[in-house]
């Protein structure tokens, strides 16, 4: 890794992402900036938020897709407990709900994976500067296509069911009746505008709203 200039601290990086290639591609990059280093990486969203706490970085690039704990949800904890600690989400997911996600649980930008170097080391820099970096393509996307319409309970619901299983057995992971599940998914069928639950799952994942 490079080491810091002389009388300048550089800025200190995690790299939180579940692939090691993506971790390793992105950790090689940014360590050829002589003002950033890398000084650590997680491959999910319970470790990267141990390793904030254990090593303060300036600056966290988190994905979002992870399993165990995802990035929003990381990203949420790592700010309420190292408010100094910007969180910039680096995601092959381009949707707008994500967007608006990422920064409701507090992160500082958005852009992804495919962005050139340099712009992802300037997108670096400016939100440890703290301001605000949004991928401009998202960014006009998710002006026009509204905010997430699904309730926290709701999302969780359709969630679950993504994988097909019954309203019981959603019933019982969430300690619900089976009858208050069916009228969540009922919601977010409606709320999505779609036919069925399986169209709705499809539709809010699309759109990053789940």
């Amino acid at each position: 890794m490079v080491t810091s200039t002389e009388g300048d601290a550089g800025i200190r990086l995690l790299i939180a992402d579940d692939q090691a290639l993506v971790r390793g591609a992105l950790g090689a990059l940014l360590d050829l900036e002589e003002d950033l280093e890398v000084q650590g990486m997680a491959s999910d969203g319970v470790e990267a938020v141990r390793l904030v706490g254990e090593l303060r970085p300036d600056v966290v690039l988190m994905d979002i897709q992870m399993p165990g704990m995802d990035g929003v949800e990381a990203t949420r904890r790592i700010r309420a407990t190292s408010p100094s600690t910007r969180v910039l989400i680096v995601t092959t997911f381009s949707r707008p709900g994500y967007l608006r996600s990422a920064l409701d649980a507090g992160g500082s930008g958005f852009i992804v994976k495919d962005t050139p170097a340099e712009t992802l080391a300037e997108a670096v820099r400016r939100v440890h500067a703290g301001l605000r970096v949004v991928d401009p393509v998202l960014a006009e996307e998710s002006l026009f296509d509204g905010a997430n319409p699904l309730s926290d309970r709701e999302q969780q619901i359709l969630r679950l069911a993504a994988d097909g299983r019954s309203a019981a057995a959603i019933a019982s992971a969430v300690f619900l009746s089976a009858g208050t599940v069916r009228n969540h998914l009922s919601a977010g069928i409606g709320k999505t505008g779609a036919a069925n639950r399986a169209q709705a799952v499809r539709i809010a994942s699309d759109k990053g709203w789940i």
